[in-house]
């Protein structure tokens, strides 16, 4: 639990107990435990609040990245085109010097 060991956790309930007395730690232990339930709440909210739009950016980077995709794809294919045309306009010419 955060990272404490057992020996660690006695020693704060020990001071918490000498700090507080018996009488006053059941309702110091009480407003803990609520304000760890708040602070449970208040994440999970959060969370529920953020990742639709964590996933709606997702979502919008995976279309960016397949339209670069696709535009690279394109763009390879046109080169690709240009340089065979230039290299059949290469041979022809060649062939009609010799």
């Amino acid at each position: 639990m955060f990272g404490l060991g057992a020996g660690e956790i006695l020693i704060i309930l020990v001071l918490a107990f000498l700090l507080f007395g018996p009488k006053q730690l059941p309702e110091v232990g009480r407003q803990v435990g609520k304000a760890v339930k708040g602070l449970k709440e208040t994440a999970d909210d959060l969370r529920k609040s953020v990742e639709p739009e964590v996933n709606l950016i997702q979502q919008e980077v995976k279309m960016v990245e397949q339209d670069l995709e696709a535009s690279m794809k394109e763009a390879e294919e046109e080169v690709n085109a240009i340089t065979s045309q230039s290299d059949q306009a290469d041979r022809d010419g060649k062939s009609k010097s010799a």
